[in-house]
């Protein structure tokens, strides 16, 4: 857009202005500009090999949001979920994590049947979910990194009815440093901390939970080139240690260049699954404004 609407661009970083540029520079360029450093691969997929089912949804239903949901992600593997806003992707994912239940349908984390609508369940099973929106549904803003960080373990750190602070501190300490957090100290508020920054914490706080299946919604939504790259590889590291991610992405680069397999949602059914290998922007929305009542494409 940059280039078809604009003459020059002022590039900002660390709130000051680095370059002026005419807007038809290299994209690779202003990256580099607006990061500070080159990236060489804007998408770094590492795929790993696909091991044994982790998660498993069979006909998943729920009137008047999707119907017939039947999918697996397993060890190893990143599922993309693409689909037009209002097609029904989040809807499943909630309803496999357990925060909305389903009318039918069953999910399966490593063979076993989770209970419908049971958030406890889903999480003791293994199951991890990245909302859309962070600081609404993923984050306590007026609390600090280690808080957020500790939200889903804080249940097994406590004793008696004590909470082993301490622990809980080292443990988000480690995966702060793990994540490469940028912040000051681990007692700064989440609510002060940039977009990207906020996603690791976001994610930081499944893995202290040690989540075999993440399931990431929109994970790179409103962050910069940089921190998305950073991302990536924390996905790419998850895999390669056996877990499995099931993204649903928006940004269609973004699903084409991280996922191994796509899976594709139209009017709350399940349309369409694409080996990434072959599959490119035309093929997807292909898929995402198929009819419903056309009979599902592989």
């Amino acid at each position: 857009e940059i280039a078809q609407i604009g003459d020059r661009v002022t590039v900002l970083r660390d709130g000051r202005s680095v370059a002026q540029v005419p807007a038809g520079t290299p994209e690779e360029e202003l990256i580099r500009l607006m990061v500070g450093r080159p990236i060489d691969q804007q998408y770094p997929r590492q795929a790993s090999a696909a091991g044994e089912p982790l998660l498993q949804v069979r006909d998943l239903s729920r009137a008047g949001a999707f119907s017939g949901v039947s999918f697996e992600v397993r060890a190893g593997e990143v599922v993309g979920l693409a689909g037009l806003v209002g097609a029904g992707r989040t809807e499943v994912a909630r309803a496999v994590f357990g925060a909305d239940a389903p009318d039918s349908g069953e999910v399966l984390v490593r063979g076993r049947r989770l209970p419908p609508g049971d958030v406890r369940a889903a999480m003791e099973a293994g199951l991890g979910l990245v909302p859309e929106d962070r600081k609404g549904q993923g984050l306590v803003l007026g609390a600090d990194i280690a808080e957020n960080l500790g939200l889903v373990t804080l249940r097994g750190a406590s004793h008696g009815g004590f909470v082993d602070r301490a622990g809980q501190r080292q443990a988000a300490a480690r995966v702060a440093d793990q994540l490469g957090v940028r912040m000051s100290h681990l007692g700064q508020e989440v609510r002060t901390l940039s977009g990207g920054n906020q996603q690791k914490i976001v994610i930081g706080k499944w893995l202290l939970a040690d989540a075999n299946v993440l399931i990431l919604d929109e994970p790179t939504r409103g962050i910069d080139v940089g921190a998305k790259v950073e991302i990536y590889q924390l996905i790419n590291s998850l895999t390669a240690s056996g877990h499995a991610v099931l993204m649903i992405s928006s940004d269609l680069p973004e699903i084409l260049g991280m996922s191994d397999r796509i899976l594709v949602m139209a009017r709350g059914r399940l349309v369409g699954e694409l080996e990434a290998a072959d599959a490119n922007q035309d093929s997807v929305m292909a898929l995402a404004v198929t009819e419903v009542e056309d009979a599902r494409v592989h």
